[in-house]
Parts: structure tokens; C-alpha cells; sequence
């Protein structure tokens, strides 16, 4: 049997609009601008209230409904309370119903660096055009909407450096290979012979802009050994980073986190560091 969604009540939908946009006005990514429509409008098709009848206990019966993992249920968390502390401070609502919403503890995710084999292996079978973006992830530690977004102008031979295009629109300049910049310098053609864009992305689509940040995913896990994906390289960089000089914020810098917390979580640390730590303090 098919079921309809219920429609966003009226209320509902003007007040989220309203809220959207002052996310746009203060430069919130449009991917974050859709996730939180997404997921406002959820709540306003379940909720059987107008907004300025919404209790904390409507709003904590709503998550208890609700089967989501953790981190889904932290993002929803984040986006009611943002939802509902613009509705009280533009005097929409007399009180604001989720302010004192439980914390939801953060997941502790295990680092996974991809293995040598799992980075020789994709090397040795991708194409070209993967085998650049393989080596945009595992040497310079980009995410796939990075690599995605790699464009011509970003490239500064000086150095040589590039501008990479980050997360929550936190641009940031990243050192490179001689080798690598080369790679990029020589545009599609470098990877595609016989490529006819010239929009300037490294990667282009068919349509003047660049391929999709999922397509990129789904490349290059492809290509990757079973089990292992395009986090895991930038996992392997980071490790590797840090191995190499021990400099946690340099590596925070590079990865483009906001947070050096963030950063310790994609460290690997083998056995034999452990002992080390120990034998050195021991002595």
C-alpha cells in the first residue's frame, strides 16, 4: 500500500522558509541548507502541532519514535534546536522548546587507514582520470566533494600549492607534489585525452560544471579493494601526516578541520607506538 506524505503545515512551511534563509544570509552551504528542509519538514509532517504550541515533551516523544543512529539523530538534534532558538528570538514562539534538549553523546569512530595493499592494488587497476582522484584523497587528504570541486584556478605553481574548496565553505591552501600539480595543471585532457571541456574543472561533467561529490565516492570505492572506501585514504593520510612529523595541528590544517579533536580521530595508532610511548616514559 502506498502512503502519502502528509503535507508541511502552512505555519510550518513559512516559518522553516524564514529560518532557511537567514541560514543562507550568514553563508551556510547549500548542502546544509537542504539537509536542515529536509529534516525540518520531517518533523512538521509528524508533529501535530502548530509551532508556537510545541512542547519539549512533543519534541523528545518525536525522537523517542524515531530509529536512527546516533549521528542522525545528533544532526536532527541540531537542527530543531537552531529551528526553534530563531523562532524564539524573532518572537515567533514565547518559548523556545528545545533548549534544553538531552546532549546526545558523539559516536567514538575508529580510525581505518587504508591498508598498503588496499592503495597499491587501486593504483594498479584504476584509470587515469580514478588514479588522479585516488591520489587527491591519499596525498593530499581531500574529501570527495573536494576533489570533485578541483578547478584550474586553484592551482598555484609557486610552491607548488592548491586551493582547496572545503567543508562548510572553509576554504584553505594545502601544499603539493611537484608531480601532483603537474597532474592538475594538465587538466582533463591529462587524464582524458581527447576531452573537450573547458569549464576548468579538473573533473568535469557533462553539463559545464564538475561531477558530483557521490560520483567521485562511488569511483574510487570501486576501484578500492572490498571494505575500503575514499575516507579510509584520507584516514591513510592523516596517519601518515602525522607519523611524519608528529604535528597534530599541522595535520588538523591540512585535513581542513575545524576542530584538532576531529583530527585525533583519524589517527591510527599501531602497537608498536604504543610500546614506544611506554618504553619512553618508563626510562
Amino acid at each position: 500500500m502506498l502512503i502519502t506524505p502528509l503535507p508541511v503545515p502552512h505555519l510550518w512551511a513559512a516559518h522553516i522558509e524564514s529560518y532557511l534563509l537567514l541560514l543562507a544570509s550568514i553563508g551556510r552551504p547549500d548542502t546544509t541548507i537542504l539537509l536542515r528542509r529536509n529534516q525540518l519538514w520531517h518533523m512538521a509532517k509528524s508533529v501535530c502541532h502548530r509551532p508556537e504550541d510545541v512542547t519539549k515533551e512533543h519534541i523528545t516523544t518525536w525522537f523517542g519514535q524515531q530509529r536512527w543512529a546516533r549521528e542522525t539523530r545528533r544532526s536532527y538534534r541540531s537542527a530543531v534546536r537552531g529551528f526553534f532558538a530563531f523562532l524564539y528570538e524573532a518572537g515567533h514562539i514565547g518559548h523556545d522548546p528545545a533548549a534544553k534538549l538531552p546532549t546526545i553523546s558523539q559516536d567514538a569512530p575508529i580510525p581505518r587507514p587504508a591498508p598498503d595493499a588496499a592503495w597499491l592494488w587501486a593504483l594498479e587497476h584504476a584509470r587515469p582520470r580514478v588514479e588522479l582522484m585516488l591520489r587527491l584523497a591519499a596525498e593530499a587528504g581531500l574529501r570527495r566533494a573536494e576533489v570533485a570541486q578541483v578547478h584550474d584556478d586553484d592551482l598555484d605553481t609557486i610552491g607548488p600549492r592548491l586551493l582547496v574548496h572545503g567543508k562548510g565553505a572553509r576554504d584553505r591552501v594545502i601544499p603539493i607534489s611537484e608531480e601532483l600539480a603537474g597532474q592538475i595543471a594538465a587538466g582533463p585532457r591529462g587524464h582524458s585525452p581527447g576531452d573537450r571541456s573547458t569549464s576548468g574543472y579538473l573533473f568535469p561533467n557533462y553539463s559545464g560544471g564538475h561531477l558530483a561529490p557521490i560520483t567521485v565516492g562511488l569511483l574510487i570505492t570501486d576501484v578500492l579493494p572490498e571494505g575500503w572506501t575514499m575516507h579510509t585514504l584520507r584516514h591513510r593520510f592523516a596517519t601518515r601526516a602525522y607519523r611524519a612529523t608528529r604535528n597534530l595541528r599541522a595535520v588538523q590544517m591540512l585535513l581542513g578541520h575545524a576542530s584538532v579533536a576531529t583530527t585525533q580521530r583519524y589517527l591510527a595508532v599501531d602497537d608498536d607506538e604504543i610500546r614506544a610511548a611506554m618504553l619512553g616514559a618508563a626510562a
